[in-house]
């Protein structure tokens, strides 16, 4: 519920608010409300001495892949997510409103870091100026490709930033988008810039009760640790594994059970389908089982995850039982209707497994850069004894490191 603050300001800064009122077609609570929440970002932009890494959060939704990487020992120095209903949510779980839109964000003003994460959406990609500019025998960069994109925004936060690694995820579906051609243009492109790249589809139902395929691509900055990289994905699968049961609610609002006149719709449009040989219809979840993959259309009418009542109609889960299907906690803080929240977490990711590939992705960084600094060291020593003064400048020490390696 929204509290109300009274506040006084002089006629300057109130006349300075309404004139940004105006030029930005928003209310002045909303004005107020945005430095507000940018103020108290600004408080919570120093890392903590206890981190082991910093990461940006892309394309944030509610926050599911920072509670992943937070649980890894990370600290997130930026977030950006342009969806109002999600950024509430984010906000009173993290205390931080993620910048707006990222297409007009500068790169460069994006703080260092270690780790890009984005679960990026999945859009059209031009590929028809490409095979154009091909067929010419032009040259083209991953600024072609993608530009026009959200995976270009991707990119030129890479491009400028450097980071040490990235994690992007999306719908396993975008391996076959546009006959592969799409990710085809997307694995080029993160090449381009130099990143060794891994992949996997992983079915998070290895650590919830939701089979729910997605795509997990890994990158490693080359220019910094060499070609010579090795990754795996060693998921680290939960055992006993999850079933239904384990996150159901004991009492559930009877506002969550089917009316008789959607129940019977839903039964009928299944007999129809059925009929044609179709898959389509409602699913009823097992208890000892798993659940189909909830998605960002639950609200509707909670047909592909149904629970079974004895003696009344199903029900649909509810907004927390969605989250725990999606590895929320129960600490985490629901604030918005039932309608946005189904919404949310239908979008979102499963957070324990984000989590288990980004202790495997800081696994690895700690590696390469303690094979990095060991080779540092020797280059050193052998600099050394040669009698090659490190002081010198960098261009120069590094040809003269060049004839001695």
């Amino acid at each position: 519920m929204a509290k109300q603050l009274h506040v006084r300001l002089d006629d300057a800064v109130y006349e300075a608010l309404t004139g940004c009122n105006t030029s930005e077609n928003s209310s002045l609570q909303d004005v107020v409300s945005s430095a507000i929440m940018q103020y108290i970002n600004n408080q919570n932009k120093e890392v903590p001495e206890n981190a082991n890494f910093t990461f940006i959060d892309l394309f944030a939704g509610i926050g599911g892949m920072r509670l992943a990487y937070e649980n890894a020992g990370g600290h997130c120095v930026y977030s950006s997510e342009w969806n109002k209903y999600s950024q509430q949510t984010y906000f009173a779980n993290f205390g931080e409103q993620p910048e707006g839109d990222i297409t007009k964000v500068d790169e460069n003003e994006i703080p260092d870091h270690d780790i890009l994460v984005a679960g990026f959406p999945c859009q059209p990609f031009s590929i028809a100026g490409v095979s154009k500019k091909q067929s010419m025998g032009r040259a083209t960069g991953f600024e072609d490709k993608t530009q026009g994109t959200l995976f270009f925004d991707v990119c030129r936060i890479l491009k400028a930033k450097r980071p040490k690694a990235f994690m992007l995820e999306n719908v396993k579906n975008l391996c076959s988008h546009d006959r592969g051609r799409t990710f085809k243009v997307i694995c080029e492109s993160l090449d381009e810039l130099d990143y060794e790249v891994f992949y996997q589809v992983i079915d998070g139902q290895a650590f919830v009760p939701q089979h729910r395929e997605r795509i997990i691509i890994v990158g490693f900055d080359r220019k910094r640790y060499g070609s010579d990289i090795g990754f795996s994905f060693d998921i680290n699968k939960v055992e006993p594994k999850p079933v239904m049961r384990d996150i159901l609610e004991k009492e559930v609002d009877p506002k969550y059970t089917l009316s008789d006149k959607l129940w019977t719709y839903l039964q009928g449009y299944a007999a129809k389908h059925k009929a044609a040989g179709n898959g389509f219809g409602y699913g009823i979840a097992e208890p000892d089982g798993v659940s189909r993959t909830l998605s960002a259309r639950y609200y509707k009418d909670g047909s592909e995850i149904l629970i079974a009542q004895e003696g009344k109609n199903p029900r649909r889960l509810t907004p927390r039982e969605c989250a725990r299907l999606q590895g929320f906690p129960d600490t985490f803080k629901i604030t918005v209707s039932d309608t946005q929240a189904y919404r949310q977490f239908g979008n979102s990711v499963v957070v324990p497994l984000m989590g288990n590939v980004a202790q495997l992705i800081c696994s690895k960084i700690t590696e390469l850069d303690a094979a990095a600094e060991q080779l540092a060291v020797v280059k050193t020593e052998k600099l050394t004894a040669v009698g090659i003064d490190e002081t010198v400048p960098e261009v120069a020490a590094h040809e003269q490191m060049q004839a001695v390696v």
